[in-house]
């Protein structure tokens, strides 16, 4: 059992810490089942406090969370050696992430992606929502839910350690209808993922998109760009785009394209044959709402692999095309061009406007779920 002790504790109570003693004993293996820790990380001009909780499993893998965002703002992971190091983009203040437009490490919705003209009907009203991506609507709009401070509960569960968020994002919010409960619990578990379940339900019909937005770039540390990392994405069809990424409508195939990961490959063997680079929706191969392989990524100097599984149809790969080194994150780095990838799992972008894809419509009485996991481990 992890043991803290009595001069410890006072310790970090006067470091302005406040600690919460739940670990938990293996009994077969004798090592800690993992813990979690709670400190403050500032506060809004409201003098609404944001926390970091920092999730640590028995195998000594960490995870640290924020309250801001329901943000994911790092994992430790080890490399081959054994050596611990931060997969994730993202900041060292409060302050840089509540002038984030990078969306780094943060739960996105209502609808994550784009909307078209931010526009939609439905059940023949049409609604207008913020736009701010030139004449569309993304990743929520103008206060999505990145910009909001969730509630909190910390848990311990026979997985892990776990931080339960929720928020009620209100009738009119960035346009949107009804008042949408939304529910994202991240657990760390003993198996060395970080496994996120979202809820929601709503008392009027609404469009919904809620994903994750973390960056990633498994050298640790961001020493080097990701073009290097190889990647398979289990998809043989994809959502073309036209102007302003949004999808045409067309399901394309893969095959015989700079697109294609069926088959895993460099980030940059074929990205100077894609126009801005990747910014695209995967078709996920599988059945919607079963728990399917979405990507694996990995990246052959440290050893480190992390594979994506999902039970939503889609994921948005993007390559960190727009970072242009005037974002300076953790340790001081400029994120260059490429520094940091993004695997969302998702319903596919403008569904609200596109009845062939996948319906994206939460009704009373219903209720949204989805799991996505980030496994990951050593390859040698």
């Amino acid at each position: 059992m992890k043991v803290i002790t009595t001069t410890t504790f006072i310790v970090l109570l006067a470091l302005g810490f406040s600690v919460l003693l739940m670990a938990e004993t293996d009994a077969t293996a004798g090592v800690p089942a993992g813990s979690i820790e709670k400190e403050d990380f500032g506060s809004l001009q409201d003098g609404t406090k944001v926390r970091i909780y920092t999730l640590v499993n028995k195998n000594g893998v960490t995870a640290r969370l924020m309250n801001y965002g329901a943000n994911l703002i790092s994992v430790y992971v080890p490399d081959k050696d054994g050596k611990m190091e931060d997969v994730t983009l993202g900041y060292d203040s409060l302050k840089e992430y509540l002038t984030d437009i990078g969306y780094y490490g943060a739960i996105v919705g209502r609808i994550g992606n784009r909307t078209a003209k931010g526009k939609f009907t439905l059940d023949g009203v049409e609604y207008s929502l913020a736009v701010n991506d030139g004449e569309n609507h993304l990743h929520g709009g103008l206060k999505g839910f990145d910009k909001v401070v969730w509630k909190a509960q910390d848990m311990q569960t026979d997985d892990g350690p776990a931080v339960k968020f929720t928020y009620l994002s209100k009738d009119g919010e960035e346009g949107y209808p009804g008042n949408m409960n939304v529910t994202v619990i991240y657990t760390l578990t003993h198996n060395d993922e970080v496994r996120i379940d979202y809820e929601a339900e709503t008392d009027k019909a609404t469009p919904y998109n809620l994903t994750h937005h973390s960056y990633f770039n498994l050298s640790g540390n961001t020493k080097e760009n990701v073009l290097g990392h190889e990647l398979a994405i289990n998809a043989d069809h994809y959502t073309p785009v036209g102007p302003g990424l949004i999808p045409t409508g067309e399901i394309a195939p893969v095959a015989n394209s700079p697109m294609d990961f069926t088959t895993a490959k460099t980030i940059g063997r074929d990205i100077d044959q894609v126009k801005d680079g990747y910014d695209h929706n995967y078709v996920i191969n599988g059945k919607m709402g079963e728990l399917n392989l979405a990507a694996t990524l990995y990246h052959e100097k440290s050893g480190r692999v992390m594979e994506i599984w999902t039970t939503e149809p889609g994921v948005q790969f993007y390559s960190g095309n727009f970072q242009d080194g005037k974002t300076i994150g953790k340790g001081k780095v400029a994120y260059e061009q490429y520094f940091g990838l993004c695997l969302e799992t998702q319903h596919f972008p403008n569904s609200a406007n596109q009845p062939n894809f996948p319906s994206n419509i939460l009704r009373p009485g219903e209720k949204y779920t989805q799991t996505t996991t980030h496994k990951f481990y050593v390859k040698k």
